[in-house]
């Protein structure tokens, strides 16, 4: 019977996304007629609508709002600047430094923020303009701008890793954030790596020398930025207070800090606080729709008949991660993060468990997977955004995204089958 409510779940899916209906209406429609094959129709619309307010029901859930709005303060509150000047006095003497500039820009502001999107918006619109004038492609700039967006979503706080905790059942999210790190942060050396490389075959400019009191003087002034990371993770890790709690303090600091910096007054709070509540309601309508279609493939009993099908292909571990990864990977494509997130973990976690994968470790694989589907086209939402900022359409940033995919994807692999990339920091520290 499992089969059936299979095809009908997948085909409806899909039917509904071809003719264009939003994915948050299309996964609650398709998991309604799913569950309308195995009861009565009020019941079936009743459990439905039960099963996607119990999942907003959540206080581990009230950290996204919290952390939307602190990034849209960010974007607004003159911090990615005072970013890209710090990052210029770390790498920007480097061959093709601006390119480096940007990538590290947006994994600082990325890590701050936790959003791609906010972190391709504010840093692509400062450096596409400035690499522009100091002779580097367009199209170059954004595929650089596009891709370094997406390791902000593995860099601690990060609102998709909690959202992974909520559809892994209660993995720890202060373990997730730590385990972040260094994935996040090998992402971003392979894709200075692919840079340089990009940056020495066209023979593009250094950045100019910064010295040494300018050079202290930018340090100290990102240093009250990069200072909300002190506080947020160490008072997570400390347990001193909540992710969501975090998540509070996230936003009356970054407040107070874009205020003095005179970019946020109390004129432009209604504005911010209107797009905050926009993002927000879009992103709990695809939390509530997804976890209520996961209930229905629970009770389908979908899942097992996934697991069965992955371990009949084989018994190998690595075959079965490779599987997953390239599952994950064509998802990304066609679906958003967070319903993919939201859909597959429930599907996925219990076989890569069965094969002796720590939920930790296989949370930040599905993070760093479906952050590639990011930059690609139908859906990927930091692809348009990137292009958008940049001022040129998607064709022409396709060939300089191809290499630096590739980097993504040998990281991608390396972390899958390198497990103590992503759990020796939360190990050291007791997690």
């Amino acid at each position: 019977m499992e089969y059936i409510e299979i095809i009908v779940l997948v085909s409806t899916f899909l039917f509904l996304l071809i003719l264009g209906v939003p994915i948050a209406y299309s996964i609650g429609i398709s998991g309604t007629i799913t569950l309308l094959i195995s009861i009565m129709p009020l019941p079936a619309f009743t459990t439905f609508a039960q099963r996607m307010a119990t999942a907003l029901d959540s206080f581990a859930l009230l950290a996204i709002p919290f952390f939307i709005l602190a990034g849209q303060l960010m974007n607004q509150g003159g911090i990615a600047i005072r970013l890209i000047d710090f990052a210029k006095v770390l790498v920007g003497r480097l061959p093709g430094g601006l390119a480096f500039v940007n990538i590290m820009a947006n994994m600082l502001f990325g890590a701050i923020s936790g959003s791609a999107a906010a972190s391709a918006s504010a840093i692509g619109s400062f450096m596409t303009p400035k690499m522009a004038e100091e002779g580097y492609d367009r199209s170059f700039s954004a595929a650089v701008n596009i891709t370094s967006a997406t390791t902000g979503l593995v860099i601690p706080p990060s609102n998709i890793l909690i959202v992974y905790s909520l559809a892994s059942g209660g993995v720890s999210i202060a373990a997730l954030f730590l385990a972040g790190y260094i994935p996040g942060i090998l992402t971003g050396l392979t894709l200075m790596g692919v840079a340089a490389a990009y940056a020495y075959r066209k023979n593009y400019p250094v950045g100019e020398k910064v010295g040494l009191k300018d050079g202290i003087f930018k340090f100290l002034d990102a240093m009250p930025s990069l200072f909300l990371l002190v506080i947020v993770i160490g008072g997570i890790i400390a347990g001193y207070f909540t992710a969501t709690e975090a998540s509070a303090i996230a936003v009356l600091y970054t407040l107070i800090l874009s205020m003095i910096y005179k970019q946020v007054t109390f004129s432009h709070l209604p504005a911010i606080l209107l797009r905050t509540v926009g993002i927000t309601a879009i992103v709990l309508l695809l939390v509530g729709t997804s976890m209520g279609l996961s209930w229905v493939m629970s009770y389908a009993n979908i899942p097992q008949s996934v697991s069965e099908g992955l371990l009949a292909i084989s018994d190998n571990k690595f075959i079965i991660l490779l599987v997953i990864n390239l599952i994950l990977l064509f998802v990304g494509v066609f679906m958003d993060m967070t319903p993919a997130v939201l859909i597959f973990t429930p599907i996925f976690l219990p076989v890569v468990v069965d094969l002796g994968m720590d939920p930790i470790h296989f949370g930040i694989i599905m993070v760093v997977n479906l952050s590639v589907g990011l930059c690609t086209p139908p859906v990927g939402s930091v692809l348009f955004i990137g292009c958008s900022v940049a001022k040129i359409n998607i064709q022409e940033v396709i060939r300089p995204l191809l290499p630096m995919f590739v980097a993504m994807i040998i990281v991608l692999m390396v972390i899958t089958y390198l497990p103590i990339i992503s759990l020796w920091l939360p190990g050291l520290l007791g997690f």
